[in-house]
């Protein structure tokens, strides 16, 4: 179990990521999912070719001696880009009372497990409410 509910406190144990609150500190507790960015693969794809452009247009290598560099280096490009399927990547939000957040990255294969604890707070958390809105 990644998030443990006690009667009036969460607590949360990720790999290193450990912390514990109250049910009255926390504001929001939920998931975030994030869209991968490709940002150093795009920009070394970009700088081969530039480099590859360069060689044919201005130098005189007439056997093309830089056409295998530059495959080997889009090929290396696209192993990185595509060896890890995983589209998002997926965080844990904690905002306190405090002004205070916490954002834990989490693999994807943790996610729904996670995402079930979390509506199991978020349930938990509506009974409070309404106990105390009885009383």
């Amino acid at each position: 179990m990644f998030i443990s509910l006690t009667h009036d406190q969460v607590q949360f144990c990720y790999g290193s990521q450990n912390w514990q609150y109250s049910f009255n500190e926390i504001v929001e507790l939920g998931l975030l999912k994030k869209k991968r960015t490709y940002l150093f693969e795009n920009g070394a794809f970009i700088a081969v070719t530039a480099l590859a452009y360069y060689c044919m247009i201005f130098t005189s290598l007439m056997e093309l001696y830089y056409i295998i560099p530059a495959l080997l280096c889009y090929a290396f490009l696209i192993i990185l880009r595509f060896n890890n399927n995983a589209e998002f990547d997926y965080f844990v939000i904690v905002k306190d009372i405090y002004q205070k957040e916490i954002k834990v990255k989490i693999n994807a294969s943790d996610r729904p497990v996670i995402g079930r604890q979390i509506d199991n707070y978020l349930n938990f958390q509506f009974n409070r409410i309404l106990q105390q809105a009885k009383n």
